[in-house]
């Protein structure tokens, strides 16, 4: 059994940059910008056309997408605004990918392949954000200056995240915030189909695809490092578990509800977009992903041990706290509760 110092681990971490593991496994998972779907593929699009008789079907397609989003009730809407949002926070996610130790781009277009890939995840996260943006620009169905104005807190706010005092956090972080948002994006686009929005449940759909995609490079890399320095992966994962994985839009509001991010949570718990099962789920998957109950007493520390066995048994007992707080308030038979959202013009939406 080897512990690392975080001065080792900053360089096992490099050796992720420059012994062309990066360059075989995660670049290839970029997609090339030609191939790419764009925001104006998946809209109306309201360039100058080549006749009136072509801009005629624009304004028919737009018309069309809001007959459709007309049935899309406040709660999806609710949890769609919620995820454009934490989308549209991208310049916060970069810049503290950016800053890991071992990954960083010092000069802002190093030809590392680390820098690549985190430009490339970056221009690819980048569509989602204006995607659904212009989506819920042209529903007609939201206040988009309330919308506006909480992407712009969110920007201003920042990002609370567990103190990296592993270079590994930010890895595992990502792997289970892409599944999370793999996740949601799908739940939500499953919603818009079973109200018959079309066009907002292909825009969910091809976003998650992209979550999911992104998911497979971040758990890649995370398996390297379990296999190279399996002491340190398993504290660090243990590390960001103990955090109860921080949401990137923790920090959301709208300048009216101080607890709007709590009210979005609830809104996507009772809807099934993003639920505490999923969440333990997650743990789930990746303990077996990881093969964590795997790893043998030899190659961990006694540290790494206790973190072995918080993280293996962690989903077990989030399990019975979710059975237990479910139980208390079937028992409680409280009358329904409702949160006002400035996204959906003060209409009251049940948590």
């Amino acid at each position: 059994m080897v512990e690392r110092t975080p001065r080792e681990q900053v360089e096992m971490m490099r050796c992720l940059n420059h012994n062309g593991w990066a360059e075989e496994q995660l670049l290839p998972l970029l997609t090339p910008v030609e191939e790419s779907w764009q925001p104006a593929d998946l809209l109306p699009c309201f360039s100058p056309c080549a006749g009136d008789e072509e801009q005629m079907v624009t304004m028919m397609d737009l018309e069309e997408l809001q007959a459709r989003a007309a049935g899309v009730p406040d709660d999806v809407l609710v949890c769609l605004v919620g995820n454009m949002v934490t989308e549209e926070a991208l310049p916060t996610y970069m810049s503290m990918g950016n800053r890991v130790k071992g990954f960083a781009d010092e000069t802002g277009c190093s030809d590392l392949p680390w820098a690549r890939w985190l430009r490339g995840w970056t221009a690819e996260e980048n569509r989602h954000g204006d995607l659904l943006n212009r989506y819920l620009y042209l529903s007609g169905r939201v206040d988009m200056r309330q919308v506006e104005r909480t992407v712009h807190y969110l920007l201003r706010n920042g990002m609370r995240m567990v103190s990296p005092s592993s270079p590994y956090h930010s890895l595992v972080y990502g792997s289970f915030q892409e599944r999370a948002t793999f996740i949601s994006h799908a739940r939500t686009a499953r919603h818009a189909a079973l109200h018959g929005d079309r066009c907002l449940a292909k825009i969910c759909g091809v976003i998650s695809a992209d979550e999911k995609r992104h998911e497979v490079a971040y758990t890649k890399a995370v398996s390297v490092l379990f296999k190279a320095d399996p002491d340190g992966m398993v504290r660090a994962l243990a590390t960001v578990l103990r955090g109860r994985i921080t949401m990137p839009g923790q920090l959301m509001t709208d300048g009216r509800d101080a607890d709007l991010f709590e009210h979005f949570s609830a809104v996507a718990q009772r809807a099934g977009v993003y639920t505490a099962r999923d969440y333990c789920d997650l743990v789930e998957h990746f303990v077996r992903r990881w093969k964590v109950e795997e790893l043998g007493a030899g190659v961990l520390s006694g540290e790494g041990r206790r973190a072995q066995e918080y993280v293996c048994r962690l989903p077990r007992k989030i399990r019975k706290m979710e059975e237990l707080a479910h139980d208390r308030a079937a028992q409680a038979n409280k009358e329904p509760k409702f949160a006002r959202f400035s996204w959906v013009f003060d209409r009251p939406v049940r948590i």
